[in-house]
C-alpha cells in the first residue's frame, strides 16, 4: 500500500479507534493522545512493513498500550482506573462508534464554537491551522480553544451519550457542513479540493440521516453535499486549474449523485418549516437542473437566497445573493449589495468578497477596478489553485 493510501486509511480509522478507547476508558483527552501516538507509529511502520490484516485492531491495541503507559506514569490516578486499564487490549467491536464520538464532541458543556472545533479535530481530522481558517481566527487562538474544550469534556465526564441527543444536532450539522466545505474547497495547499474530507462528511451525514430520516434539515444537508460534490470532476482542469461554475462541462457531473441529491432536496422541502440547509439544497438543485449556465433560473436562485438571508443572516449568504442579483438586474446592482459588506469584519478582507467584486467590476466594464480586486484576492487566499485562477483573471483584464 502506498503512503497516500496509508494516510487515507488512517484518517478513516482514527475516529473509530478513538471511539473504542473512549467507550472503554471514558477519558477523551488521554485517549486522543494515545490514538495520535498509535497513528504516528503506524505512519512510520505500515509504509515499510505493510498494512496489518486488521489495521483497526492494530491501532486499537497500540493506542490502548499507550494509554496504559500514560496511566502508569500518573501516580495520582486512582488504583481502580489503573487496574481496569491494565487489562488486556480491548476487543474491537464490529460497530462503528464514529457517530457517537461526533455527538460526544458536541458536549453540552462546550460552547457551540468549541464543539465545532473539537469535532473537526477529533472526527474530521483537520489540523488546528485548517480549523482556524474555517473560523477566521488566528491559529494560536484555535489551539487554545481546542485545549480548553478537551479539559471541559474531561471535567464534565467524557462518557458516550446514550443516543444522538437532539439538542446537539444543530452543532453536529454545522460541523459536518464545515468539514465538507474544507474538503470541497481546501482553504490552503496546491489542490482545490480534498476528496477524503468531502467523502467523510457525506458518510457521516448519511449516518445521521439514517438515524433521523424525518428531520428536514438533516435531509437538506445530505442533499446539499451530494448536489455540490457531484460537480467535483468538472471543477478543475487536468493540470489542476480552477474552472468556475459557469464554465464547467456539465456532462461530466455525476448524474447518479445529482439525482439522489435532487430527490433528497425535494423531500426536505416537504417539512413543516424551512431551514438553511434545505434552502441551500434547493439552490444547488436549481443549478443542477440547468443543462447550461445560461439556462440557470437566476430569479429563483435569488429568491431562495433572499429567504435564506432572512432566516439565517450571514455575510456569505449576502455575497452569494449579490451574484444572483447581478445575473437578474445587472452587475451594478450586485456591486451595490456587495458594498453593504464592506463594514462586516468577518468578510471585509476575505478573498471571496474581493474576487466576487472583481468579477462584477469586470462585467460592468471597470477593468482597472477588476484588476486591483483580483490582485488583492489572489494575495488573500491560501489556496494555490484559487490563487492561480485569480492571478490569471487579473492578467486577462489588464491585457
Amino acid at each position: 500500500m502506498t503512503a497516500p493510501s496509508v494516510e487515507d486509511l488512517l484518517r478513516e480509522l482514527v475516529p473509530q479507534v478513538l471511539g473504542v478507547l473512549v467507550r472503554r476508558y471514558g477519558q477523551f483527552e488521554g485517549c486522543e493522545d494515545a490514538v495520535q501516538e498509535a497513528v504516528l507509529a503506524a505512519s512510520r511502520q505500515w509504509p515499510v512493513e505493510g498494512v496489518p490484516n486488521n489495521p483497526r485492531g492494530w491501532l486499537s491495541t497500540v493506542a490502548s498500550r499507550r494509554y496504559v503507559d500514560q496511566l502508569r506514569s500518573d501516580q495520582a490516578r486512582r488504583e481502580r482506573e489503573l487496574a481496569n486499564a491494565a487489562e488486556a487490549a480491548p476487543e474491537v467491536p464490529d460497530t462503528d462508534d464514529t457517530l457517537l464520538l461526533l455527538f460526544l464532541c458536541c458536549h453540552p458543556a462546550l460552547t457551540p464554537a468549541s464543539q465545532t472545533a473539537l469535532t473537526l479535530r477529533a472526527v474530521g481530522g483537520l489540523t488546528t491551522a485548517e480549523i482556524a481558517r474555517a473560523f477566521l481566527v488566528p491559529e494560536g487562538t484555535m489551539a487554545a480553544r481546542i485545549s480548553r474544550a478537551k479539559q471541559r469534556i474531561k471535567a464534565a465526564g467524557s462518557s458516550f451519550p446514550g443516543s444522538a441527543e437532539p439538542e446537539r444536532l444543530n452543532v453536529v450539522l454545522q460541523v459536518l457542513y464545515l468539514i465538507f466545505n474544507e474538503g470541497y474547497t481546501a482553504s490552503s495547499g496546491s489542490d482545490l479540493h480534498r476528496a477524503d474530507l468531502a467523502h467523510e462528511a457525506i458518510r457521516l451525514a448519511r449516518m445521521v440521516h439514517a438515524r433521523l430520516p424525518d428531520d428536514s434539515e438533516v435531509t437538506g444537508l445530505l442533499a446539499l453535499m451530494l448536489l455540490t460534490h457531484a460537480r467535483r470532476t468538472a471543477r478543475t482542469t487536468p493540470s489542476g486549474d480552477l474552472v468556475p461554475l459557469a464554465d464547467q462541462d456539465r456532462t461530466t457531473w455525476d448524474r447518479a449523485m445529482l439525482e439522489e441529491g435532487t430527490e433528497l432536496a425535494k423531500a426536505s422541502l416537504a417539512g413543516p418549516a424551512l431551514g438553511p440547509y434545505q434552502l441551500q439544497a434547493a439552490i444547488a438543485a436549481t443549478h443542477a437542473d440547468a443543462a447550461t449556465a445560461d439556462e440557470t433560473n437566476w430569479r429563483q436562485v435569488h429568491a431562495l437566497y433572499l429567504i435564506l438571508e432572512r432566516i439565517a443572516p450571514n455575510p456569505v449568504v449576502t455575497l452569494n445573493r449579490a451574484i444572483a442579483l447581478a445575473e437578474t438586474e445587472g452587475p451594478r446592482a450586485g456591486l451595490t449589495l456587495l458594498s453593504t459588506l464592506d463594514g462586516e469584519e468577518r468578510i471585509a478582507r476575505h478573498h471571496r468578497l474581493l474576487s466576487v467584486r472583481a468579477h462584477l467590476l469586470e462585467k460592468a466594464g471597470d477593468l482597472p477596478g477588476a484588476y486591483e480586486n483580483y490582485r488583492l484576492a489572489a494575495k488573500a487566499t491560501a489556496s494555490i489553485a484559487e490563487r492561480r485562477y485569480l492571478e490569471s483573471r487579473a492578467a486577462k483584464v489588464r491585457e
